[in-house]
């Protein structure tokens, strides 16, 4: 997920501490009173055996493009791995698994500012466990954290102690999955962050921490600028540290500024390829949202969609789908976009992106926003960019930690979950006798 372009990334934010699919069931009905919409409610879901076929067949009946006129994929994602999704998809893939484990988690529904919010409430039995919301990013969903709530849970049977124990909220991030659809502009990093605010306290957290990549990110960070009350600290997997005189250069197309070290060269390198050519979904869903029809009414339209978010993630789903071991499995791949497909949610996602760049002052997505809260950073190899420590104790007046990892990219809980489990772990300890 990035806004960044030279068209797009100076609308997003500096300084903004102060600025209904099918099958759904839930223990409440659509009509009823505000007063009981407020309070959290149980919710599971059961895809329709007709929505399930009606995807099969449609994946069957996909109408094919002419393959990419180059050896690479420097033209988009490759029409070889499109057709081994499919056809992994239409007659393997079973998303009744997925369903399952989503179902045997606590999940949740409950109103925040008009809208239905979804969540996962994953309590410890440690009841000193310290609180944790986790908020996911496009194209993501609460399928990327479900590898990680085992282990935060109860991580005596995961390798820790139970010192490390956390309680977890995973939201669906508004237009998202379960959560509702808006219908108004409005949805965005700022009021996200405060409805996740809301939902803490309204759960009786009084000390809690928040984690992020992604759209993640920015709602963690922006939520550390309005400091709710028993807010400590935040976790990022994509920080926002670039500085004032690469950001501009980034915009206009310049060369690297003088003076940067090898690490900050690489990161350079990373956010260079990625503007010049990472950027067209952002733009798109940035400018136009609406017009992607042909996302909702194709399955295979989204899939490749989704796919192509950067270019280290559509290799190693690449790979996946040519029968390689990766962090993700075809079955993680398929179960997130299936999720997409299910809630029909491809525009109601997508308007996350024009809602933040017409409706909050300018700024860049991965710009210093100057949070002054504890800040624990994880600097991932294969994300957009790997921020520098140089960079990260530069934008984050109270770092507590970062760490340079050996692997793993944009989906880090996902992608590796063991190396993810213990930087939370690690990071946050220093903030559970605050």
């Amino acid at each position: 997920m990035s806004l960044e372009s030279s068209s797009t990334r100076r609308s997003f934010l500096a300084t903004t501490a102060t600025a209904g699919a099918f099958g759904f069931a839930s223990s409440v009905s659509a009509g009823a009173p505000v007063s009981n919409r407020t309070a959290i409610r149980p919710f599971r879901y059961e895809a329709p055996e007709a929505a399930l076929a009606d995807l099969r067949r449609r994946v069957a009946a996909t109408r094919w493009p002419a393959a990419e006129t180059v050896a690479d994929d420097s033209q988009g994602v490759q029409l070889a791995t499109t057709q081994a999704l499919a056809r992994y998809w239409a007659a393997e893939h079973d998303w009744r698994k997925c369903e399952a484990r989503v179902n045997a988690l606590p999940n949740f529904m409950t109103e925040i500012d008009g809208l239905d919010i979804h969540f996962i409430h994953a309590r410890s039995r440690h009841q000193d466990a310290l609180p944790v919301i986790i908020t996911h990013g496009w194209p993501g969903s609460i399928i990327e954290q479900l590898k990680v709530i085992g282990p935060l849970t109860d991580p005596e049977a995961h390798g820790g102690t139970a010192a490390d124990a956390f309680h977890v909220v995973i939201p669906s991030l508004p237009g998202y999955g379960f959560s509702a659809k808006p219908t108004k502009p409005g949805w965005n990093p700022v009021t996200i962050a405060r409805a996740w605010a809301t939902l803490m306290q309204r759960l009786g957290y009084t000390r809690f921490v928040a984690q992020g990549g992604d759209w993640g990110n920015a709602v963690s960070e922006v939520m550390a600028l309005q400091e709710p009350p028993g807010l400590l600290g935040i976790h990022t997997n994509m920080a926002a540290t670039v500085p004032p005189d690469v950001s501009k250069a980034l915009d206009f197309k310049e060369g690297p500024p003088a003076g940067l070290t090898p690490e900050e060269r690489g990161a350079w390198d990373q956010l260079d390829d990625f503007y010049r050519n990472g950027l067209g979904y952002a733009n798109e869903m940035s400018l136009r949202p609406q017009t992607l029809y042909g996302i909702v009414d194709s399955p295979v339209g989204l899939a490749g969609w989704i796919l192509d978010h950067d270019i280290r993630s559509l290799r190693m789903i690449s790979r996946v789908f040519d029968g390689k071991t990766e962090g993700l499995t075809r079955d993680d791949v398929l179960d997130n976009i299936t999720l997409y497909w299910l809630t029909n949610s491809a525009i109601s996602s997508a308007q996350l992106y024009w809602d933040t760049a017409h409706n909050l002052p300018p700024g860049g997505f991965f710009d210093v926003r100057g949070v002054k809260l504890p800040v624990a950073v994880s600097a991932f190899p294969d994300e957009i960019y790997t921020p520098p420590r140089s960079w990260s104790e530069r934008a984050y007046a109270k770092l507590i930690h970062y760490k340079r990892l050996d692997r793993g990219g944009h989906f880090a809980a996902w992608e590796q979950p063991a190396i993810f489990t213990e930087e939370l772990r690690t990071a946050f300890r220093p903030l559970r006798t605050n």
